[in-house]
């Protein structure tokens, strides 16, 4: 397979060559219409000069035989012959049949062929035709014909015809074969090595390019960034643009390591505790230490099991292959179904939970998939509130949307911890780990924003560390209901 370099060079010499070519025929083309209108002007000329000599000869004539007699006939006198002997090009004087009465010199010496050619051309010449064409095999000549009516006040008394030969005069000058075959090729072959030259110089830099992509994509180097130190300007878009793919790629790596090691963390501990308590369990004679010890595997059991599901949950997400059922929603009885379950969940945390304000809504969407978001956010709202505290939450109806707000008096989340909570398994200090110790992996948040994406609207978060947290669900308004 040919290299890029080689075919753009190749594209920009065939290029080349074909504005050289094209630049050439015009030029040749433009050339020859000139020649052919000097030559057709020089003939008119020598053919109106003919003329005249045998119109004024016949002025003389006529005083000699009489002018009635003179005014019907040609008369070539030998004085005339001398006369257009001296002319460079083919004469041929012809009557009224076409019939030729003299020929020049260099007509008579044509062979049998041309000249029957020749005179084929003169019987069918029409008068006053414009110059014609004649090829002369035998001269290896081409002839430009122009002719020149003879007349009386009374009659049409023959024609002059002259040829002037072309060929020589449209042959190629040498100075323009010196151009067309020697220069124009060296130009073009000095280009063709130039441009080569050139393209190897970009080749280079993308052979450089591709060596530091590689030498970055092996998964221990993602920290590098493409250097754009002397990058033209479309250099300089494709560096810029690799480096933002690199540090997404980086930022991949990075989340994918922490949420394996995340991963393999919360699978560790309910596994150790479930390996403990069945240990204990078959140690143990008592039939209700076993059943104690059953108990909590049981529990851990449930815990890992929860996990796997929000772990399957997010990656079918990821692949696209976790469809929303739409359908229409009223999420007033929804939001009242979530309230009284945090009611319940808010008294046994010592947390008071109130719905200052709420209203009749429909949306289109899963109202599984919307009582679990709903209930999230609650649930960790109620998780990160110490006893005493107390949580609100809300249903809004707005002109293009409706909103679902939780409000919390909570420990809160630093201003620069924000942007990552709704990344899996993050926690943004150890006052959070402590208290997420309740229950719950880090999952939830990244599950919520999932499925408020996929119901074409956005989760928010904004919060003060020591002042509690806001979360604002925004959902899409059906057309038929926006006002």
């Amino acid at each position: 397979m040919a290299s890029t370099r080689t075919n753009l060079t190749a594209s920009f010499v065939a290029g080349l060559v074909a504005v050289t070519t094209a630049l050439s025929l015009t030029v040749w083309t433009v050339r020859n219409a000139s020649v052919y209108r000097d030559i057709a002007g020089h003939a008119a000329t020598q053919a109106e000069l003919a003329a005249t000599l045998i119109r004024e000869t016949r002025e003389g004539v006529q005083t000699v035989v009489g002018r009635d007699t003179a005014a019907q006939a040609l008369f070539i006198t030998p004085q005339l012959q001398t006369v257009f002997s001296a002319f460079p090009d083919y004469l041929v004087v012809t009557d009224t049949r076409g019939i030729p009465i003299y020929e020049s010199p260099a007509t008579q010496r044509l062979g049998s062929r041309d000249s029957a050619l020749l005179a084929e051309q003169l019987v069918n010449f029409r008068p006053g035709g414009p110059a014609g064409l004649l090829s002369l095999p035998g001269e290896g000549e081409r002839l430009l014909l122009v002719a020149n009516d003879l007349a009386s006040p009374t009659a049409r008394l023959g024609r002059v015809i002259i040829g002037v030969p072309t060929r020589a005069r449209t042959a190629l000058p040498r100075e323009y074969k010196m151009v067309f075959f020697v220069i124009a090729p060296f130009i073009i072959l000095v280009a063709g090595w130039a441009a080569y030259a050139a393209f190897g110089l970009t080749a280079q830099r993308i052979e450089k390019l591709t060596h530091d992509v590689a030498a970055i994509s092996d998964g221990r180097s993602l920290h590098r960034r493409l250097s754009m130190d002397n990058s033209g300007r479309e250099f300089a878009g494709l560096v810029y643009t690799l480096n933002a793919m690199i540090e997404r790629l980086e930022n991949s790596f990075m989340g994918l390591r922490r949420f394996t090691a995340d991963a393999s963390h919360e699978l560790k501990t309910p596994l150790t505790v479930m390996r403990a308590d069945v240990e204990r369990a078959m140690n143990e004679p008592s039939r209700n230490e076993r059943m104690v010890a059953l108990e909590e595997a049981l529990h851990e059991t449930t815990r890992m099991a929860d996990l796997v599901e929000s772990l399957l949950t997010l990656a079918r997400a990821d692949e696209g292959r976790f469809d929303i059922h739409r359908e229409p929603v009223e999420l007033e009885p929804l939001v009242l179904d979530v309230y009284e379950t945090a009611q319940i969940l808010g008294e046994a945390a010592g947390v008071a939970v109130n719905l200052p304000f709420t209203a009749p809504v429909t949306v289109m969407g899963d109202p599984t998939r919307l009582r679990q978001l709903f209930l999230n956010l609650v649930t960790n709202a109620i998780k990160y509130t110490p006893a005493g505290g107390k949580v609100d939450v809300g249903l809004g109806v707005h002109p293009d949307n409706v909103t679902f707000a939780v409000r919390d008096t909570g420990i809160g989340i630093a201003a620069a911890d924000v942007p990552y909570i709704f990344e899996r398994f993050w926690r943004a200090d150890r006052v959070r780990s402590r208290m997420s110790e309740r229950g719950g992996f880090g999952l939830g948040l990244a599950i919520s924003q999932w499925i408020a994406q996929a119901h074409g609207g956005t989760l928010t978060a904004s919060s003060r560390l020591g002042r509690g947290s806001l979360f604002t669900v925004t959902l899409p308004l059906p057309t038929s209901v926006k006002t």
